[in-house]
Protein backbone atom coordinates (compact mmCIF):
# COMPACT_ATOMS: atom_id res chain seq x y z
CA UNK A 1 0.00 0.00 0.00
CA UNK A 2 1.58 3.27 -1.26
CA UNK A 3 1.95 6.24 1.42
CA UNK A 4 0.05 9.21 1.78
CA UNK A 5 0.49 12.92 2.54
CA UNK A 6 -0.11 14.21 6.04
CA UNK A 7 -3.46 15.92 4.72
CA UNK A 8 -5.11 15.48 8.37
CA UNK A 9 -7.51 17.05 10.72
CA UNK A 10 -6.92 18.20 13.96
CA UNK A 11 -9.29 15.84 14.88
CA UNK A 12 -6.90 12.84 13.52
CA UNK A 13 -3.64 12.20 15.08
CA UNK A 14 -0.69 10.40 13.50
CA UNK A 15 1.59 7.98 14.33
CA UNK A 16 4.83 9.55 12.76
CA UNK A 17 5.31 11.78 10.42
CA UNK A 18 8.04 12.77 8.09
CA UNK A 19 8.98 16.21 8.31
CA UNK A 20 11.65 18.32 5.83
CA UNK A 21 12.29 21.96 6.77
CA UNK A 22 12.83 23.70 3.51
CA UNK A 23 14.37 27.60 3.35
CA UNK A 24 15.61 29.48 0.70
CA UNK A 25 18.72 31.41 1.57
CA UNK A 26 21.03 28.48 2.65
CA UNK A 27 24.50 30.67 2.65
CA UNK A 28 26.27 27.92 0.25
CA UNK A 29 23.63 27.08 -1.99
CA UNK A 30 20.81 29.44 -1.94
CA UNK A 31 17.52 28.29 -3.28
CA UNK A 32 19.02 24.87 -2.96
CA UNK A 33 15.64 22.69 -2.50
CA UNK A 34 14.72 24.05 -5.64
CA UNK A 35 17.68 23.44 -7.24
CA UNK A 36 16.72 20.80 -10.41
CA UNK A 37 18.34 16.67 -9.79
CA UNK A 38 17.27 15.26 -13.34
CA UNK A 39 13.52 16.84 -14.10
CA UNK A 40 12.25 17.58 -10.35
CA UNK A 41 13.92 19.98 -7.68
CA UNK A 42 15.81 18.46 -4.39
CA UNK A 43 13.15 18.35 -2.49
CA UNK A 44 10.21 16.74 -4.29
CA UNK A 45 13.55 13.81 -4.44
CA UNK A 46 13.54 14.02 -0.45
CA UNK A 47 9.72 13.67 -0.37
CA UNK A 48 9.65 10.85 -2.01
CA UNK A 49 12.03 8.91 -0.46
CA UNK A 50 10.22 9.50 2.73
CA UNK A 51 6.84 7.84 0.89
CA UNK A 52 8.73 5.15 0.52
CA UNK A 53 9.34 4.69 4.44
CA UNK A 54 6.73 1.90 5.54
CA UNK A 55 6.63 3.48 9.05
CA UNK A 56 5.55 6.89 8.27
CA UNK A 57 1.76 7.98 7.80
CA UNK A 58 2.71 10.96 5.64
CA UNK A 59 4.88 13.41 4.92
CA UNK A 60 5.30 17.12 4.87
CA UNK A 61 7.13 20.39 3.59
CA UNK A 62 7.57 23.14 6.00
CA UNK A 63 8.91 26.29 4.85
CA UNK A 64 8.96 30.28 5.41
CA UNK A 65 9.05 30.36 1.68
CA UNK A 66 6.42 31.56 -0.85
CA UNK A 67 8.57 29.94 -3.93
CA UNK A 68 9.29 26.77 -2.18
CA UNK A 69 5.37 26.33 -1.26
CA UNK A 70 4.27 27.53 -4.52
CA UNK A 71 6.62 24.63 -6.04
CA UNK A 72 5.06 22.24 -3.90
CA UNK A 73 1.96 22.70 -4.63
CA UNK A 74 2.60 22.53 -7.89
CA UNK A 75 4.09 18.70 -7.01
CA UNK A 76 0.71 18.02 -5.25
CA UNK A 77 3.35 17.91 -2.27
CA UNK A 78 2.02 18.85 1.31
CA UNK A 79 3.22 21.91 2.75
CA UNK A 80 2.94 24.00 5.91
CA UNK A 81 3.68 27.66 5.65
CA UNK A 82 6.30 28.54 8.72
CA UNK A 83 7.56 31.63 10.47
CA UNK A 84 11.18 32.27 10.23
CA UNK A 85 13.14 30.33 12.66
CA UNK A 86 17.08 29.76 13.85
CA UNK A 87 16.89 25.89 12.58
CA UNK A 88 15.10 23.34 10.87
CA UNK A 89 14.36 21.75 14.32
CA UNK A 90 12.48 24.69 15.22
CA UNK A 91 11.05 24.91 12.42
CA UNK A 92 9.62 21.14 12.58
CA UNK A 93 8.24 22.74 16.41
CA UNK A 94 6.17 24.40 15.11
CA UNK A 95 4.60 22.06 12.77
CA UNK A 96 4.59 19.78 15.44
CA UNK A 97 2.25 22.68 17.25
CA UNK A 98 -0.29 22.59 14.11
CA UNK A 99 -0.10 18.42 13.45
CA UNK A 100 -0.99 16.54 15.92
CA UNK A 101 1.41 13.05 16.22
CA UNK A 102 3.23 10.53 18.24
CA UNK A 103 6.50 11.39 16.95
CA UNK A 104 8.10 13.31 13.77
CA UNK A 105 10.68 12.59 11.84
CA UNK A 106 13.12 15.29 10.77
CA UNK A 107 14.53 14.48 6.97
CA UNK A 108 16.60 17.11 5.90
CA UNK A 109 15.63 18.76 2.44
CA UNK A 110 19.03 18.03 0.79
CA UNK A 111 19.47 14.22 0.77
CA UNK A 112 18.22 13.00 -2.45
CA UNK A 113 19.43 9.60 -1.75
CA UNK A 114 18.56 9.24 2.07
CA UNK A 115 17.57 5.76 2.30
CA UNK A 116 13.98 4.97 3.64
CA UNK A 117 15.12 1.81 5.63
CA UNK A 118 17.28 4.36 7.76
CA UNK A 119 14.10 6.77 8.07
CA UNK A 120 12.62 3.64 9.54
CA UNK A 121 15.30 3.03 11.51
CA UNK A 122 15.04 6.14 13.13
CA UNK A 123 11.07 5.79 13.52
CA UNK A 124 11.50 2.38 15.39
CA UNK A 125 14.08 4.12 18.03
CA UNK A 126 11.92 6.60 18.73
CA UNK A 127 8.67 4.48 18.77
CA UNK A 128 11.45 2.59 21.73
CA UNK A 129 12.96 5.63 23.12
CA UNK A 130 14.22 5.06 27.26
CA UNK A 131 12.35 7.93 29.22
CA UNK A 132 14.55 10.78 29.74
CA UNK A 133 15.88 10.59 25.83
CA UNK A 134 14.91 14.01 23.68
CA UNK A 135 16.11 12.68 20.44
CA UNK A 136 17.06 10.19 18.39
CA UNK A 137 19.64 10.70 15.65
CA UNK A 138 21.18 8.37 13.05
CA UNK A 139 24.76 8.05 12.14
CA UNK A 140 27.02 6.23 10.07
CA UNK A 141 30.68 5.01 10.00
CA UNK A 142 32.80 7.58 8.11
CA UNK A 143 35.45 5.89 5.56
CA UNK A 144 36.05 8.26 3.16
CA UNK A 145 39.29 10.73 4.48
CA UNK A 146 38.01 13.57 2.51
CA UNK A 147 34.85 13.32 4.20
CA UNK A 148 36.40 13.17 7.65
CA UNK A 149 38.23 16.78 7.25
CA UNK A 150 35.04 18.23 5.42
CA UNK A 151 33.33 20.78 7.20
CA UNK A 152 29.92 20.13 6.08
CA UNK A 153 29.90 17.05 7.04
CA UNK A 154 29.22 16.62 10.89
CA UNK A 155 31.10 14.13 13.31
CA UNK A 156 29.58 12.56 16.56
CA UNK A 157 31.29 11.15 19.24
CA UNK A 158 29.14 8.36 20.77
CA UNK A 159 29.03 7.24 24.33
CA UNK A 160 29.39 3.48 25.76
CA UNK A 161 25.32 3.92 26.31
CA UNK A 162 24.35 4.98 22.46
CA UNK A 163 23.94 8.67 23.49
CA UNK A 164 26.02 11.55 21.99
CA UNK A 165 28.97 13.40 23.73
CA UNK A 166 29.91 15.80 21.10
CA UNK A 167 29.12 16.94 17.68
CA UNK A 168 31.98 19.02 15.27
CA UNK A 169 32.60 19.72 11.87
CA UNK A 170 36.19 19.19 12.74
CA UNK A 171 37.46 15.57 12.56
CA UNK A 172 36.75 14.18 16.21
CA UNK A 173 38.14 12.61 18.02
CA UNK A 174 41.69 13.57 17.18
CA UNK A 175 43.80 11.04 16.52
CA UNK A 176 46.59 11.05 19.44
CA UNK A 177 46.66 7.49 20.31
CA UNK A 178 44.72 4.99 18.32
CA UNK A 179 43.23 5.63 14.65
CA UNK A 180 40.06 6.26 16.01
CA UNK A 181 36.27 5.92 13.93
CA UNK A 182 35.21 8.91 12.78
CA UNK A 183 31.23 8.81 12.78
CA UNK A 184 28.70 11.11 10.77
CA UNK A 185 25.91 12.58 12.27
CA UNK A 186 23.42 12.11 9.58
CA UNK A 187 20.31 15.14 9.47
CA UNK A 188 17.86 12.81 10.22
CA UNK A 189 16.55 13.42 13.57
CA UNK A 190 13.28 11.69 15.48
CA UNK A 191 11.76 13.40 18.60
CA UNK A 192 8.14 14.06 20.06
CA UNK A 193 6.10 16.98 20.20
CA UNK A 194 6.83 17.34 23.75
CA UNK A 195 10.71 17.40 23.03
CA UNK A 196 10.54 19.52 20.31
CA UNK A 197 8.29 22.33 22.47
CA UNK A 198 11.48 21.54 25.02
CA UNK A 199 13.76 22.61 22.44
CA UNK A 200 11.68 25.48 21.47
CA UNK A 201 12.20 26.85 24.98
CA UNK A 202 15.97 26.13 25.66
CA UNK A 203 18.36 28.78 24.57
CA UNK A 204 20.83 27.94 21.85
CA UNK A 205 24.36 27.57 23.76
CA UNK A 206 27.83 28.92 22.87
CA UNK A 207 29.09 25.52 21.11
CA UNK A 208 25.84 25.27 19.51
CA UNK A 209 26.46 28.80 17.51
CA UNK A 210 30.13 28.19 16.91
CA UNK A 211 29.51 25.09 15.38
CA UNK A 212 26.12 25.66 14.03
CA UNK A 213 25.05 21.94 15.16
CA UNK A 214 21.27 22.31 16.42
CA UNK A 215 21.54 18.70 18.23
CA UNK A 216 24.41 20.86 20.32
CA UNK A 217 21.51 22.83 22.49
CA UNK A 218 20.11 19.30 23.92
CA UNK A 219 23.31 18.15 24.82
CA UNK A 220 24.64 22.09 26.45
CA UNK A 221 21.54 21.64 28.52
CA UNK A 222 22.13 18.09 29.62
CA UNK A 223 19.50 15.98 27.53
CA UNK A 224 19.92 12.79 26.12
CA UNK A 225 20.55 12.24 22.32
CA UNK A 226 20.03 8.70 21.47
CA UNK A 227 22.37 8.09 18.49
CA UNK A 228 21.19 4.76 15.93
CA UNK A 229 23.57 3.34 13.34
CA UNK A 230 22.31 2.80 9.81
CA UNK A 231 22.97 2.29 7.05
CA UNK A 232 23.11 5.45 4.65
CA UNK A 233 25.49 6.06 1.77
CA UNK A 234 23.72 9.35 0.24
CA UNK A 235 24.55 12.70 -0.46
CA UNK A 236 23.97 15.14 0.99
CA UNK A 237 23.83 18.80 -1.16
CA UNK A 238 25.39 21.32 0.33
CA UNK A 239 27.04 22.66 -2.78
CA UNK A 240 26.17 23.41 -6.52
CA UNK A 241 29.79 20.52 -7.06
CA UNK A 242 27.58 18.49 -4.64
CA UNK A 243 24.46 18.75 -7.21
CA UNK A 244 26.59 17.93 -9.89
CA UNK A 245 27.76 14.56 -8.17
CA UNK A 246 24.13 13.72 -7.29
CA UNK A 247 23.17 14.13 -10.90
CA UNK A 248 26.32 11.82 -11.66
CA UNK A 249 24.60 8.84 -8.99
CA UNK A 250 21.32 9.95 -9.99
CA UNK A 251 22.16 8.63 -13.64
CA UNK A 252 23.46 5.63 -12.38
CA UNK A 253 20.28 4.34 -10.37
Amino acid sequence: MAATTARQTAAQRRRHIAVIPCRWGASRFPGKPLALLGDKPLLWHVHQRCLEAKRLDGAIVATDDERIEAACRKLGIDCIRTGEHLTGTDRVAEVADRLPADGYINVQGDEPFISPTAINDVSEALEFTPPGTFAVNAYTELVDVGAVLDHNVVKVVVTARSEALMFSRQPIPYPRGDRPKYLRQLGLYGFTGEALQHFRRLQQGPLERAEGVEMLRFVEHGHAVRMVPVLDDGVAVDTPEDLARAERLLDQH
